[in-house]
């Protein structure tokens, strides 16, 4: 069996010519190119100003926690400042009066922080 065709005809000759059009394509595709690039100029504008916002949010909660952190080495120096003057000024016979003094001021926590020294020496001479 031979294959038939039956839609239309077409001539070359009904054809559109595409020479004569080729100004109008090369200026519309000039632009639409044009376009595009634009909106992608915009878009990655957009990005770069967000990526500064989130850096930027970033740098002030990493410096907030350094100030944190710093303020509590501070306040941990002090602390062990002010212990080594204590020391360096008190003799034993003084710093004995001084713990009796707090162990009859508060027999609570005396007895709580007896406990745990002892749990932590138990600890170091069982290993």
């Amino acid at each position: 069996m031979a294959y038939e065709s039956t839609g239309p005809d077409i001539k070359t000759a009904d054809a559109p010519s595409t020479t004569g059009d080729s100004p109008d394509v090369a200026r519309d595709f000039g632009q639409t190119t044009s376009k595009i690039g634009r909106t992608a100029a915009r878009t990655a504008e957009q990005a770069r100003n967000r990526t500064a916002a989130g850096l930027e949010s970033a740098a002030k909660s990493v410096h907030s926690g350094v100030d944190r952190m710093a303020s509590a080495g501070h306040g941990a120096g002090d602390a062990l400042a002010s212990s080594a003057r204590y020391v360096r000024e008190h003799d034993v016979r003084d710093m004995t009066d001084d713990v009796m003094s707090v162990v009859r001021n508060n027999p609570g926590g005396a007895l709580l922080g007896a406990a745990a020294l002892g749990f932590l020496i138990g600890r170091a001479v069982t290993r």
